[in-house]
């Protein structure tokens, strides 16, 4: 009789022991089934790359090779020389050193607009040196500004601007400061250009 009651209190607590482990393993399963990520959004609009981003999780737990991916890199519209990049830094100063980073942005658009008009040398440096009928185009070369400007680190952040392709000029090629240009030019200017705007202390013209 005494055999046959530790029998059965050997047997309960086996099965006791039993379901306790399953119990256990099945609450680690539950928890390794859990998203090792969570996100919040705040925003509707931002539901479609919440989207994309849970389908990538999803690759990552499943343990898929996630094989194509898109890099996305803002490159720079003009690859300048340095020759080149030196010469679009001074001109800007030069001619717009007392402007905001918008009027800096806006010559440095001008210059950029002549190279790759055909009307125009191909090059920065030829532009900004360019001459026309002996007349200098950028008043700068001629009377030292250009040569003993320091360029300021909101210039450089405008010409940065411009070469990565940020264009406010409206397609202008021609600039003047009306209160300081030669009185000859500017009846050459109203006459045979097209005024697009006024911005700072110039006008630029098509």
């Amino acid at each position: 009789m005494y055999r046959k009651c530790i029998t059965c209190f050997l047997l309960t607590g086996m099965t006791i022991l039993s379901s306790w482990l399953c119990v256990r393993e099945l609450k680690i399963d539950r928890i390794s089934a859990k998203p090792a990520f969570r996100m919040e959004y705040l925003d509707e609009t931002m539901e479609e790359d919440k989207h994309s981003f849970v389908e990538m999780i999803e690759s990552v737990s499943s343990g898929q090779r996630i094989v194509s991916y898109e890099v996305l890199e803002q490159t720079k519209k003009y690859q300048l020389s340095d020759k080149d990049y030196d010469t679009l830094l001074r001109i800007v100063e030069a001619e717009a050193g007392g402007e905001d980073q918008d009027g800096k942005l806006l010559v440095a658009n001008v210059v950029l607009n002549r190279v790759n008009n055909e009307l125009f040398p191909n090059t920065v440096w030829d532009v900004v040196m360019q001459r026309e009928q002996g007349i200098a185009q950028f008043s700068p070369t001629v009377d030292g500004r250009f040569q003993n400007v320091h360029v300021s680190g909101d210039t450089v952040e405008a010409v940065e601007r411009a070469l990565y392709g940020e264009d406010i000029s409206q397609g202008a090629l021609y600039f003047c400061a009306r209160e300081k240009a030669d009185s000859d030019r500017l009846k050459w200017f109203d006459r045979k250009l097209t005024r697009l705007f006024s911005y700072g202390n110039h006008e630029f013209f098509l």
